[in-house]
């Protein structure tokens, strides 16, 4: 073993070192720092590092406040349902994309928003816009992949909802955490609450409050109770979960959450512990699918639609963003009403399997009320979703016959007078020979066919209408002036731009389109004794809880109440004995016309009570082709006329409607009597009709149609009471019309003699004495 040698101080020890190399001493104040405690950093470090994260936080704190702005809605959060009420206020139907209607938080029960507070955030009204141990937290979760977790404030939730998106990311959780602080310092406290409510979801596609209280208990949110709104509160946490009618296996954990919300309103003293008590679990109903388009509902809606599109309240393009919410003229017990005489009176009867014709069956159908012009009902077809066109407000089917009281209105409006200058009057007596020729028409000659081509000879204007005898009706409006007759028709409710509705002898066959809607409009006018009214189909809309304004309520004069009430009392005698007598079975006081379209591609009955107006149209149309279709064969009738299946819906209906009120008669300023002598009109050799068939006194009622072809000759011309049609119109006029009822005589039939003058009945004789109930 050797020794090492000891050097003396400052001896070299042979070592070779490096330039500059010096030892030094151990740190004054402490021993060399051995083991791990080389590696902790010191006092210094660890405060320097945390005032530099402090600067670091602050700094990026005020960065990100000046960065961030409140950025726009997006387009979800603003989208909404129109919502569409009866006149009652209930709800009829609900259309768009998103369903969702917001509500004022004035609407709100305190009790229900104290339920959303206690389960989401009891600190709300005193507490921050944010909760950031909450929201590191859930980041932390988010991050570290065990599951995602919100632990956001009810402003939070609202930026989410309302500003940005659903994604669980911690650049959209910093987003909401900046602009939640901004809008806390911008917005009150109640806004950002109703805010949250409108736009949170609850489950069965509920977008808000409102929403969802239809969706679980077929209520309006303002209606909700205690119990209720808990419930509703609860599904904030996991709407799919809580829903214990879609998940009756998470009943208990749905309970839970429930009594959770409950017992927090107790401790918050928002709820009594006796009120807390006397609470049960409010399970909810089976899911009420939003009203949305199928059945009546969109023919309603589309109408109710155009109706504020066309009267300048709204714009297609704001109805399509939603919001609405709009009270209709639509009366519930009377659209039900309507329905279900369609259905008793005419679907139910078709047989699309056995009988081809049945699958072309189309109906349409229209209630106003005479005295203010509302409609009450209408029936656009048998669902929206299988037949999308109106049959309540389509204008391509001819009026027919039912067009026949505008030409006698127009007559005793313009106190017209026959081509042999007598007074026309109802008992005024006309020519009814089948393919007579008009007179005094310059526009070459025009013969029109009566139904199934019979002869009626010198009959009454009265008559004639009961029967609807086309050759009349052709000469009156000669007499009249083709252009007078257009005119009252438009003052009376028709539009100007009416398809067909042109100034020629075939305007008293009903060559024009009108809608239903349209004739239920002019009818109207006549039973209110000529006062027309704009039809209304809306009584209020209100967009985002702001009201808009409606067209005002026109009243005009649109023919004397003599000249009006006297048709009304022709029209009487339509349904006591002519082509409407299955009208009778309303048992009510009644005026009204059948009608048939040319071909017999529809069948009417337009009626009124002095209570109630209701047009009802059958139409055929090709399912395949859309191409107008003759109605032979349908319902197992060789045809359908008027006074058939149109007729009874409308008898029907207006039974149910006026159920409950009292009987009223109509109150008619009439003329009853003739003028002159009731002379037959004269022939084209000056002499009256001398045909031996007069079913004048037979009591045969008949109905005729209308025949859109017109003769040829030169431009219409009023001087004489005639009228010229231009070049080109056909010379054959055609025939098209309803059959007789059955049990009328045959046409060759010799009818009784009868009296030299014809009166109308009293005003005083009564209609009918109604029918027993049942």
């Amino acid at each position: 073993m050797s020794e090492e040698r000891q050097q003396p101080d400052g001896a070299d020890d042979g070592r070779e070192r490096w330039p500059g190399w010096e030892e030094r001493d151990p740190e004054p104040g402490g021993p060399r720092k051995h083991g791990i405690r080389r590696f902790l950093p010191g006092w210094r470090l660890v405060l320097g590092s945390f005032l530099t994260l402090v600067v670091l936080v602050c700094g990026g704190f005020f960065v990100g406040y000046l960065l961030v702005d409140i950025p726009a809605a997006n387009a979800a959060a603003t989208q909404q349902s129109n919502v569409y009420l009866y006149a009652d206020g209930t709800q009829l139907a609900s259309d768009g994309d998103v369903n969702r209607e917001n509500i004022s938080l004035s609407d709100l029960p305190k009790p229900v928003r104290h339920a959303v507070l206690a389960a989401e955030d009891r600190d709300f009204y005193t507490g921050s816009a944010v909760d950031p141990q909450a929201m590191i937290r859930g980041a932390w979760k988010t991050v570290t992949g065990k599951g995602k977790q919100s632990g956001s404030t009810i402003t939070q939730q609202y930026v989410k909802n309302y500003y940005l998106d659903q994604d669980q990311t911690v650049t959209r959780k910093a987003k909401e955490f900046f602009i939640a602080i901004k809008l806390d310092r911008e917005t009150s406290k109640d806004e950002i609450l109703e805010g949250y409510l409108n736009t949170s979801y609850f489950g069965r596609n509920a977008y808000g409050i409102q929403a969802a209280a239809q969706a679980y208990y077929g209520i309006d949110a303002r209606d909700l109770n205690t119990a209720q709104g808990a419930y509703l509160a609860s599904l904030l946490n996991a709407p799919s979960a809580y829903d214990v009618i879609a998940q009756p296996a998470n009943r208990s954990r749905a309970e839970a959450r429930w009594n959770y919300v409950l017992d927090g309103m107790v401790k918050e003293n928002w709820l009594t512990e006796s009120g807390r008590a006397r609470l049960s679990f409010p399970t909810p109903d089976e899911q009420h699918l939003p009203r949305g388009l199928s059945g009546q509902r969109g023919y309603l809606v589309q109408a109710v639609d155009a109706y504020l599109v066309s009267h300048g309240v709204v714009t297609e393009a704001e109805l399509a963003k939603g919001g609405h919410r709009i009270t209709t003229t639509l009366v519930k017990d009377h659209q039900d009403a309507l329905v279900k005489a369609v259905d008793d009176k005419l679907i139910s009867k078709l047989d699309k399997k056995e009988r081809k014709a049945d699958r072309n069956v189309r109906a349409g159908g229209v209630a106003i009320d005479p005295d203010t012009g509302k409609v009450l009902a209408m029936y656009g077809g048998i669902d929206y979703t299988e037949q999308y066109v109106n049959n309540a407000t389509r204008r391509d089917y001819q009026v027919g016959s039912t067009f026949k009281p505008f030409v006698l209105t127009a007559a005793l409006q313009h106190k017209a007078r026959t081509q042999d200058g007598r007074a026309i009057n109802p008992n005024a007596r006309y020519d009814g020979t089948n393919k007579r020729r008009v007179e005094g028409w310059t526009g070459g000659p025009y013969e029109p066919e009566n139904e199934d081509e019979r002869d009626y000879g010198d009959i009454t204007l009265k008559v004639a209408t009961d029967r609807s005898v086309n050759a009349v009706y052709a000469q009156l409006a000669v007499d009249v002036g083709p252009e007078k007759v257009k005119d009252t028709a438009i003052a009376l409710g028709l539009p100007k731009t009416t398809p067909d509705l042109q100034p020629y002898p075939s305007i008293a066959l009903g060559t024009a389109t009108a809608s239903v809607l349209d004739m239920a409009e002019a009818y109207a006018t006549l039973a209110d004794h000529g006062r027309h009214r704009d039809h209304r189909l809306v009584q209020e809309i209100s967009h985002l809880g702001e009201k808009l304004e409606l067209p005002r309520e026109r009243v005009q004069g649109a023919v004397t109440r003599r000249a009006a009430d006297t048709t009304t009392e022709v029209l009487r005698s339509v349904v006591r004995g002519g082509t409407g007598m299955a009208a009778r079975e309303a048992g009510r006081p009644a005026a009204g016309k059948t009608g048939t379209a040319e071909e017999d591609t529809a069948a009417w009955f337009a009626g009124y009570t002095p209570d109630l107006t209701t047009v009802i149209a059958v139409m055929g149309q090709d399912p395949e082709s859309g191409a107008h279709t003759p109605l032979y064969g349908a319902l197992g009738l060789p045809r359908v006329n008027g006074g058939g299946p149109p007729a009874e819906i409308w008898a029907q209906f207006t039974r149910a409607a006026l159920a409950g009120q009292p009987v009223r008669d109509f109150e008619l300023d009439a003329d009853r009597s003739a003028e002159d002598s009731p002379t037959a009109s004269p022939s084209e050799t000056g002499a009256a009709s001398r045909n031996p068939r007069d079913p004048d006194a037979s009591g045969e009622p008949d109905e005729g149609g209308s025949s859109s072809r017109e003769p040829e000759g030169d431009s219409p011309s009023e001087s004489g009471g005639g009228t010229e049609v231009p070049p080109g119109m056909e010379e054959d006029p055609g025939r098209n019309g309803d059959p007789a009822p059955p049990g009328v005589p045959a046409p060759d039939t010799p009818a009784p003699a009868r009296e030299p003058r014809e009166t109308l009945m009293p005003l005083a004789t009564p209609d009918l004495e109604p029918p027993p109930a049942g």
